[in-house]
């Protein structure tokens, strides 16, 4: 009688310890033909990718994730609606279009393509989106959440065409349209219980996709393991990788005139470590030029990706630089917060010590180093990972 006691207790106290949703996700689906047609047998709902429970290192904190834990349900239907072009009005674009995988889920064209001409600014990096205290999204910050960020493109004119102006349809159209597919109806009855497309639901699934897409294979994070805080040397760094990390944490020492005359750069001010995550106080950067012409302004930037995975796994970067993808040149880039313009629109002022635009007379060697030291933080896994991957694709 003790054993058989003993035995339901156990079993009350294992389902209780269990969340609703890992429960569910142990269900068999057995209405999934369409789905495993449509993706001819690579999406298997009964067999789905680990994205609810990937590890992430003891030493990141930050989360933007709040109210809409990733799920695998919610992630690979994120994952089908991310790479599907159907979501445009022309069938022709997808999310994934300016967002590629083989580029850090960022875009090697300085504007991206949408189905009525080329978009304002280049298009951001999404690694690592999840892993900030920056909870607004788009370069200017104009969307709340990284879930209200997910469907504008797609009610973008330019970008997916779901307007509901310039002779678009709206995006009650796209909802009718995506419900035709048989594939959607399986999709979002395993995620959500019905075949209804809703935006809220669009916009939960493709948040929990996007978050799940990380990286922390890097050499840097080798490192950060065993050295156990940001600033000591890491072991398995050169001495110009270690030498280009104290310059990148280091605060600079800066004469009346601005001009740096010892520190480092300063640069963990604002794109803080070990996420690399822009500071939610960051205002403009200096580079407030738009996009298509040089002679328009465009001074309401304050957001920036991740500085993980700049550089590929064949050390070249992934796409130009900034919203105005003025370079492919990291080097420039340094050299722009090397002498920032003096420019009176907003410059952050940790960019314009007493009251200078900053000049922090870096050294060739010193240059190197730093670059080296970026290149530490790109690792190889979410290039060719699988679970991130085009289910469309041959």
């Amino acid at each position: 009688m003790i054993n058989k006691w003993f035995l339901l207790l156990s079993l009350v106290y294992f389902f209780s310890a269990c969340s609703s949703t890992e429960i569910e996700e142990t269900v068999v689906v057995s209405d999934q033909d369409a789905v495993l047609e449509q993706f001819n047998g690579k999406i298997d709902l009964n067999d789905l990718p680990n994205y609810a429970n990937q590890e992430i290192p003891d030493y990141i904190s930050k989360d933007n994730t709040a109210d809409n834990p990733i799920t695998n349900k919610g992630a690979i239907l994120g994952r089908i609606l991310f790479y599907d072009k159907n979501l445009s009005s022309s069938n022709t674009i997808a999310c994934a279009s300016c967002h590629k995988q083989a580029f850090a889920f960022g875009d090697n064209d300085i504007a991206s393509t949408g189905v009525n001409g080329t978009t304002g600014r280049h298009s951001m990096r999404l690694i690592n989106a999840r892993f900030a205290e920056e909870d607004n999204f788009f370069w200017d910050e104009r969307a709340a959440t990284l879930e209200v960020q997910t469907t504008q493109p797609i009610q973008d004119h330019i970008e997916m065409g779901f307007s509901g102006d310039d002779g678009d349809d709206d995006i009650n159209s796209l909802f009718e349209k995506l419900e035709s597919f048989e594939y959607y109806n399986e999709l979002f009855t395993f995620a959500y219980g019905d075949t209804q497309v809703t935006e809220e639901r669009m916009q939960n699934a493709l948040a929990q996709f996007i978050r799940s897409i990380q990286s922390f294979d890097s050499k840097y994070d080798e490192g950060r393991v065993l050295a156990g805080n940001n600033n000591l040397d890491f072991s398995n760094f050169t001495d110009e990788e270690n030498e280009g990390k104290a310059l990148f944490m280091r605060r600079p020492d800066f004469n009346n005139n601005g001009v740096r005359i010892g520190g480092g750069l300063g640069c963990n001010i604002c794109h803080r470590a070990p996420e690399f995550d822009i500071d939610p106080n960051s205002r403009n950067n200096g580079i407030i030029a738009a996009l298509a012409s040089s002679n328009e302004l465009d001074t309401d930037v304050t957001r920036s990706p991740t500085l993980r995975d700049l550089f590929n796994t064949d050390a070249n970067l992934n796409g130009p630089m900034m919203h105005t993808g003025f370079t492919e040149d990291f080097g420039e880039v340094l050299e722009h917060y090397n002498n920032i313009p003096d420019n009176g629109n907003g410059l952050d002022n940790r960019l314009s010590p007493q009251g200078n635009p900053q000049k922090l007379s870096l050294t060739a060697s010193e240059k190197e180093a730093v670059i080296a030291f970026i290149m530490t933080l790109s690792g190889s896994d979410v290039y060719n990972n699988e679970k991130w991957s085009d289910p469309f694709s041959e």
